[in-house]
């Protein structure tokens, strides 16, 4: 059978073959990669907005940073509780009312006066929006809708944020500059918005709606759906029996390093730190999207990679690879882009979320159906991660007057990260399924 024919849905004989050429499961890949994307580009606008913040109302960069870990925390503590609401209410309803959120978030900043206001809009709107949004929807619609090629799909998914940071940094970073960071912020609110009707028309909970299977999977792969209980004990449960697993402490533990030197260190302070040099805002941003391009190719050629190989040398040779890019970024900076920082930004963008697919894979091999869930906790580790480095890079700025010791710190944590990967056992027992 051809390739192009694995992606057809076998149709009923009702149904003319030509109305179900391609599997449904690609149709709500797609919408959720839009939806992703969405969130993207406000989760990709920090880094230009801290400069002319500071500049407006004179906000210290601590403070402000503050404003962005707690943006960070929920983004990643929603995430587990976002799962149980997927399996509550629906992932297109969960999708539809975050995309919603992080609209009125970003909208609604252009009226802020305080810095009360940028916590509680940039934040927590923002935030539990785009968490609602985050790697426990993939997960869900991985786990649903596809058998076959899951590591593949699902480091298309997770590239959908660089593919936003992509699109919109390089944009906003230049609204910024001609015309203030209020059009910007309103340009992100527009975005979000119209990827709503999308999500409406094309994203569906379950293959069942559609009366299909998923893709590459016979009627044993299909997963059941829960007793809706609360969600807040979905959630509970999920975590109650991860607990009790090694490997679930262990990808904590690696996923806090992953967040804390991408979304923490780079996407965070990278543009004020090339800016501390000299180097233009546009320009510093330009690189981060250059950084989405090579991110890209990274997670989908992980996911290829994941289907392949033990993910657990993955992780620990991505993290290795990060540990020794930190190390080597402080001399690079300059007021010139020269071609070792470029090249650095190559390097990292290969290496920015490529660990999602094989923690993914550890994740359903060890949890099954709750698989989403647990992954929520987890990727809230990631998110706290974080938090924990937006906040304490600025402080280090704030104090020393230079981020160096930021990227230093970084790389000694990506080098634990990566002994935790190799500790993970090859064949790990089972969790307790929640029920």
């Amino acid at each position: 059978m051809s390739r192009v024919s694995d992606l057809r849905d076998p149709a009923p004989a009702d149904v003319p073959a030509r109305r179900r050429r391609i599997h449904p499961a690609w149709w709500a890949a797609g919408a959720t990669f839009l939806a992703l994307l969405g969130a993207a580009g406000f989760r990709s606008t920090p880094g230009v907005m801290v400069e002319p913040l500071n500049a407006e109302f004179g906000w210290s960069i601590g403070a402000i940073s503050f404003a962005l870990s707690v943006n960070l925390a929920l983004f990643g503590l929603t995430a587990p509780f976002a799962a149980a609401l997927m399996e509550r209410f629906g992932v297109r309803r969960v999708v539809s009312g975050a995309l919603v959120m992080v609209a009125v978030g970003s909208g609604l900043t252009v009226f802020m006066t305080s810095v009360w206001q940028l916590v509680l809009l940039w934040g927590v709107v923002v935030g539990l929006g785009t968490g609602s949004m985050a790697m426990a929807l993939v997960a869900t619609v991985v786990g649903r809708w596809f058998v076959a090629r899951r590591g593949l799909v699902s480091g298309i998914l997770t590239a959908a944020t660089a593919t936003g940071q992509l699109i919109f940094l390089p944009v906003i970073a230049a609204i910024v500059t001609t015309d203030g960071w209020r059009p910007a912020a309103l340009t992100i609110s527009a975005a979000a918005l119209l990827v709503v009707p999308v999500v409406l028309l094309m994203l569906r909970d379950r293959p069942s709606d559609v009366g299909v299977l998923p893709y590459g999977g016979t009627a044993e792969d299909v997963v059941a759906a829960p007793p809706r209980s609360g969600v807040a004990v979905m959630a509970v449960r999920a975590l109650g029996s991860a607990l009790r697993v090694r490997t679930f402490w262990l990808l904590v533990g690696g996923f806090f390093v992953c967040g804390a030197t991408t979304a923490g260190l780079i996407q965070s302070h990278f543009v004020p730190a090339a800016h501390d040099h000299g180097m233009p805002a546009t320009t510093a941003a330009s690189l981060l999207a250059v950084v989405g391009i090579f991110d890209l190719v990274g997670t989908v050629a992980s996911g290829w990679l994941t289907d392949r190989y033990d993910p657990r040398i993955l992780l620990a040779v991505y993290y290795g690879l990060r540990a020794v890019s930190l190390a080597l970024l402080p001399p690079l900076f300059g007021s010139d882009l020269n071609a070792s920082m470029f090249a650095f930004v190559i390097f990292y963008g290969l290496d920015w979320v490529a660990t999602v697919p094989p923690t993914l894979a550890l994740c359903r091999e060890v949890f099954g159906p709750s698989a989403p869930m647990v992954f929520g906790w987890i990727f809230a580790s990631h998110q706290l991660g974080a938090a924990f480095a937006a906040l304490v890079a600025g402080l280090v700025r704030d104090a020393l007057g230079s981020y160096d010791a930021a990227w230093f710190g970084g790389a000694v944590l990506c080098v634990v990260a990566a002994g935790l990967s190799i500790a993970i056992r090859k064949t790990p027992r089972p969790a307790p399924v929640i029920g």
